[in-house]
């Protein structure tokens, strides 16, 4: 009897989606290769990684060499600048808002990961949310680059990306855990919540950017219990994000130790899953 072919999707929140690399450890480690992955917004990139062929060890490596370093991110920065008196003169300032996810994408995700969805090795679906058309965009083809810079093109921070007419902006806006791409690919399906929720570890009231931030974690929050109850994925981790930030990049090294227990968590859930338990095979 040959094993039950998995899938997995992973959800979008910023910097709690460092998460996600216990999650492709915890894989690793049961022996799981994925026939199918999908991603929204940080979680298209780490998708993007597993199905380029990055470890997790790689990804880990990748994100503490860039991230620990205020150094290398200032040069990364650097490298977004505008490269001609064209582009200098046609792009607004770099500055929240403004920043165009396209040269964030080029200058911060891993050279693993190839320019063209064509040159993946596993199927890989990211997803974004068409602005004006007010509904989601699946993209699975041509240009990847630029697909993962729509799906992780956070209003308020990136400019949205434009793409076959349509103005494209973060995924999760939309839908934070896109897992419900992959049932008809797999036999079980993962699904990987980082969208947190807001904490209010001063006592104080928020400032706008937390009250912003924290109003989109409750709307994804609501969307995904909604469509869990409709159509639940076999296996739901929910990783513990608490206290994270979306922005909170360069507390990699903290970020990754708060969430290990993710790895045990997930190791379980799939295994139970793989066993055909599936009482046992959503953790929170």
């Amino acid at each position: 009897m040959s094993e039950p072919r998995l899938a997995i999707a992973f959800g979008g929140g910023g910097a709690r989606g460092l998460a996600h690399i216990h999650v492709v450890q915890a894989l690793e480690e049961l022996g799981v290769t994925p026939v199918a992955i999908s991603g929204t917004s940080i979680g298209s990139i780490v998708g993007a990684g597993l199905a380029s062929g990055m470890t997790s060890a790689e990804m880990r490596d990748y994100a503490l060499e860039t991230f620990s370093d205020p150094s290398e991110v200032l040069s990364r920065f650097w490298r977004m600048r505008p490269t001609s008196l064209g582009e200098m003169f046609s792009q607004s300032r770099l500055s929240l808002g403004n920043i165009n996810p396209v040269n964030v994408i080029k200058a911060f995700a891993p050279e693993a990961i190839p320019n063209r969805f064509e040159d993946l090795g596993i199927p890989f679906q990211a997803l974004a949310t068409d602005f004006y058309g007010q509904k989601e965009v699946v993209l699975s083809e041509g240009n990847l680059t630029e697909a993962l810079a729509a799906s992780s093109a956070l209003p308020a921070i990136f400019s949205p990306v434009m793409h076959d007419g349509k103005t494209l902006i973060d995924g999760g806006i939309v839908n934070a855990v896109p897992y419900e791409l992959l049932f008809d690919k797999a036999d079980i399906v993962v699904a990987v919540d980082v969208v947190g929720g807001p904490e209010n570890s001063r006592g104080e009231t928020p400032s706008r950017i937390e009250a912003l931030s924290g109003a989109s974690q409750l709307m994804m929050q609501a969307t995904t219990r909604l469509k869990r109850q409709m159509q639940p994925p076999h296996v739901y981790i929910e990783p513990p994000v608490k206290g994270v930030a979306v922005l909170d990049f360069m507390k990699v090294r903290k970020i990754l130790q708060r969430t290990e227990a993710t790895l045990d968590l997930t190791k379980r859930a799939v295994d139970a899953a793989l066993a055909g338990n599936f009482s046992k095979a959503n953790y929170t």
